[in-house]
């Protein structure tokens, strides 16, 4: 894997870089075209990508990567994101949240990981301080994540870290479980100060 330069998140935003959020064990911020090998080792990858979308070619990852980067210029604050492990350096995936297709005005989290990155916790680490940034620069009072229903290990992440089931979804071929959290329940204990979106 091909690790970005960088020593501290000051560094990740000044190799161009935008910092997004930090997490104990990792740095999260926007791909650049110097990723492009990374993001197409891991968006190549079949057994990565088995519950995501079907595997790219290297053409149609560089043009993913493009509309990716293009699409932070009208989207503040979300994104797919490169993740990178502070300690190594080194990359271990993506880390997102988007619009749910056809829902506009819906948001989702998510991620895909480089299979040398797998039963590390890292998913669980991601999800947990995301659904905070979330709510914490968006106005929104839900969060989503959907998973299909034979991707039992996605849907651990998302119960432990505290989202619920709430129904079902049909794309394509695939059922898809819906799981949902609320802006209440990460700020029970705390006054809530809601983020006004442009």
């Amino acid at each position: 894997m091909k690790a970005r330069n960088f020593n501290t998140k000051l560094d990740a935003v000044s190799s161009s870089a935008q910092f997004i959020l930090e997490t104990p064990r990792l740095l999260v911020c926007q791909y650049t075209m110097s990723d492009a090998d990374n993001f197409f080792a891991l968006n190549s990858d079949a057994e990565v990508m088995h519950y995501i979308r079907p595997p790219k070619t290297r053409k149609e990852c560089d043009a993913f990567l493009v509309q990716n980067i293009n699409f932070y210029n009208t989207h503040s604050n979300l994104g797919r994101w490169a993740a990178y492990e502070k300690n190594t350096k080194g990359f271990i995936g993506s880390f997102a949240i988007i619009p749910i297709d056809a829902e506009t005005n819906t948001i989702q989290i998510g991620y895909a990981l480089m299979r040398s990155s797998w039963g590390k916790g890292f998913a669980t680490e991601l999800v947990q301080h995301g659904k905070t940034f979330f709510f914490n620069t968006h106005g929104a009072d839900v969060l989503y994540g959907i998973t299909e229903h034979l991707n039992k290990a996605s849907q651990k992440v998302l119960l432990k870290c505290g989202f619920q089931e709430s129904g079902t979804l049909i794309s394509g071929d695939k059922k898809l479980i819906r799981f949902s959290i609320m802006r209440s329940a990460i700020f029970k204990n705390q006054p809530i100060n809601k983020v006004q979106e442009n």
